[in-house]
């Protein structure tokens, strides 16, 4: 059996890739499947519901955990694995980060369970002799170090954005021209690995904004967070290990914070 599958992220290059697909510029495929993890803005969630008004093939959406429902258990003492790479400081003013899973566990493996099930594939099933899976990823020419091979075997991701040449800014030209529309970014809305200006962004939005600041004031002096997962540091969005609502974006513009999501990700988030 083969599958060609997309892999959506509901942002800029892989909502191109899915009206490019609908459009009959890029081949078909057999379905699209956008990973949830539950802490993607209020607007990327209105686009994509956009997104299913307007493809023709099936477009799942799946999630296995709910990260920001996961981090808030861990500040309560109900779990203990923390997934996203904060950026933390000890007692004698080290900083540090932690290791990042919040990719390979609330995107990669979602979309791969749903993949495995459209292959028919019960849990810990071998695949059966000729499967192959065609994965379509949204990445374009000025994120090329996002590209990866697929660990699993089988699965072979191609890129159709890179093969036309297109960067992000022609998605969004195309995008406009053909449906006056500008995709969102997508991202979690505290993920670390903002930029100064993508954080002005989330602070926009006063809703979203207080969420981000409450949760990571719920990880600082937490007697639950440090028992249950041994972690002593202080953990911090902002590379400066300050809190968050303290931060002036606009000084020294990027200089403290990098956009290190296209340089980190892997692959998956946020496209």
């Amino acid at each position: 059996m083969k599958l060609r599958i997309l892999s959506l992220g509901a942002g800029v290059q892989s909502s191109a890739l899915a009206m490019l697909i609908e459009q009959g510029k890029i081949p078909m495929v057999d379905a699209a499947i956008f990973a949830d993890v539950g802490a993607e803005p209020r607007e990327v969630i209105e686009w994509l519901d956009w997104l299913k008004t307007k493809i023709s093939y099936p477009l799942f959406v799946v999630q296995d955990r709910n990260l920001k429902e996961d981090l808030i258990n861990v500040t309560l003492g109900k779990y203990h694995k923390i997934k996203i790479p904060f950026f933390t400081l000890d007692e004698k003013g080290k900083k540090g980060m932690n290791r990042r899973q919040c990719t390979a566990d609330y995107k990669i493996q979602p979309v791969t369970q749903k993949i495995r099930q459209l292959l028919g594939l019960a849990k810990g099933e071998k695949r059966k002799a000729g499967t192959e899976v065609e994965l379509l990823m949204g990445i374009s020419t000025d994120e090329v170090q996002r590209m990866k091979t697929n660990q699993i075997k089988y699965f072979n991701n191609v890129y159709p954005l890179i093969d036309m040449g297109w960067n992000r800014a022609k998605c969004i030209s195309w995008f406009e021209e053909n449906y006056n529309k500008t995709p969102p970014r997508s991202a979690c809305t505290f993920c670390p690995f903002h930029s100064n200006e993508e954080w002005k962004r989330v602070k926009s939005n006063k809703e979203e904004w207080d969420k981000v600041v409450a949760l990571e004031k719920s990880f600082h002096n937490n007697k639950e967070t440090v028992s249950k997962t041994g972690m002593k540091d202080t953990m911090f969005l902002h590379r400066k290990c300050i809190p968050i609502d303290e931060i002036d974006f606009d000084e020294d513009k990027n200089k403290d914070q990098l956009d290190m999501f296209n340089n980190e990700c892997e692959g998956m988030c946020g496209v």
